[in-house]
């Protein structure tokens, strides 16, 4: 039987849902087997491996284990992101976020007019799948940076999928992908290739260089950033937790987050009913609270 006309087993479908929701913390319901089938069919090519059955039981063995599971991870997540994605985050960035927080830690005005900083700002786009979002923040902030002499910033963006972080590395990207960028700014920040019928733009190095992509399972015990963020966004990531799961990833949020640190979340996404130390102030966007 070819590898189109076969089907998972229930008992290795459970066993992959699981998996799933234990590594990457994703509750796949059964109606998602058919999905779950198309995609590993590609990891089975890939591997040359003729049947489910054999598939699992290398995965699940001691080689699938260290050799396979992030193949495995990458292929069963959903990506999905666009620039300017939820555009008023970014004005609430700029016109709340930002002038708050160089109000309240680094001694300027309201108005964010600002002396020299102590410390660049740290903003972390977690979930950044193929950098649309980590390169809108990075337009975003050096935009606010030229209006904001002494103002400097730096972008962590992660993802638990190595496949679309090597896509935001190489910063590459149809030119309809960004038509949601203003025109002044498609100019500034983006070059078309040389060759007339290649439709691809790219992000200039002056703005790529600005953006660290690493790969981060939200998962993990804690976060290991490297220092503490000013500001997260973490937009459309939770939506696909259990109440549980939301709980313990906001909590490990807040714990890389400063004190009156900012979380921007999607805005289908609540935390109505979560213990958690974030305070609503604005459609979807949240405040770390003191202690």
């Amino acid at each position: 039987m070819s590898i189109q006309g076969q089907s998972i087993s229930s008992r290795d479908l459970t066993r992959l849902r699981n998996l799933v929701y234990t590594q990457a913390g994703i509750n796949l319901g059964v109606d998602k087997k058919t999905m779950l089938e198309l995609r590993i069919r590609h990891r089975m090519r890939s591997l040359e491996i003729d049947s489910f059955a054999d598939y699992c039981e290398y995965l699940f063995g001691p080689l699938g284990q260290t050799d396979e599971m992030v193949s495995f991870l990458d292929a069963v997540t959903t990506n999905k992101t666009d620039f300017f994605r939820e555009p008023g985050h970014f004005e609430s960035l700029t016109r709340t976020a930002l002038p708050q927080l160089l109000a309240d830690k680094l001694g300027t005005d309201k108005q964010g007019a600002s002396a020299c900083l102590r410390r660049p700002v740290l903003v972390w786009c977690a979930g950044c799948s193929t950098g649309e979002e980590a390169y809108t923040l990075a337009i975003v902030l050096s935009e606010y940076a030229l209006a904001h002499p002494g103002f400097r910033f730096k972008i962590l963006a992660t993802d638990l999928c190595t496949r679309v972080l090597e896509k935001a590395n190489l910063a590459i990207y149809e030119s309809d992908a960004i038509a949601p960028v203003a025109a002044d700014l498609r100019r500034k920040y983006f070059v078309r290739s040389r060759d007339p019928s290649d439709n691809h733009v790219r992000v200039v190095s002056e703005l790529r260089d600005l953006v660290e992509f690493r790969r981060l399972n939200f998962m993990e015990p804690e976060y290991s950033i490297g220092a503490i963020a000013d500001v997260i966004f973490c937009r459309n990531v939770i939506i696909y937790f259990d109440r549980t799961t939301q709980e313990q990833v906001l909590q490990k949020l807040a714990r890389c987050l400063v004190s009156d640190g900012h979380l921007f979340l999607g805005h289908s996404e609540t935390l109505h009913g979560l213990d958690v130390p974030l305070v609503p102030i604005g459609p979807a966007l949240y405040k770390k609270s003191h202690g």
